[in-house]
């Protein structure tokens, strides 16, 4: 039988590594982790932990395409009003969104390879 008992991490390919950590550090304000490279080379895994979760990035190649259409992260947040106006000044337009749902605010941006992110806020009473 499986039986799963956690999240190991959540991850995207990328296709520029300086420009997908200047995303991932200066925007959304994540720290890195850890980092992982071959010797001698750059860093082609980054890891950041958000909570008890990890969010993992990486040069995935032709095995591991960028893409909007996957799976996505859905990244709580303290502000939404707030966090909405800062990716605005980034330059980060929600391509969905800003949303409202019983239980939450919501507003979908993609990295720079396309990967969907969601800014999420849950409402009073749905944590």
């Amino acid at each position: 039988m499986l039986k799963v008992t956690e999240f190991a991490f959540t991850g995207y390919s990328v296709t520029d590594m300086d420009r997908a950590r200047a995303f991932y550090e200066n925007v959304l304000h994540l720290k890195p982790a850890s980092t992982f490279a071959e010797e001698g080379k750059a860093p082609s895994w980054v890891e950041y932990e958000v909570g008890p979760h990890t969010l993992a990035i990486t040069i995935g190649g032709e095995m591991w395409k960028p893409s909007k259409d996957g799976g996505g992260v859905a990244l709580e947040v303290e502000d939404f009003e707030q966090s909405l106006k800062w990716l605005k000044e980034k330059g980060v337009e929600p391509y969905f969104g800003p949303y409202e749902s019983p239980v939450c605010h919501m507003a979908l941006i993609s990295d720079p390879d396309g990967n969907s992110i969601c800014i999420h806020k849950r409402k009073p009473g749905h944590d």
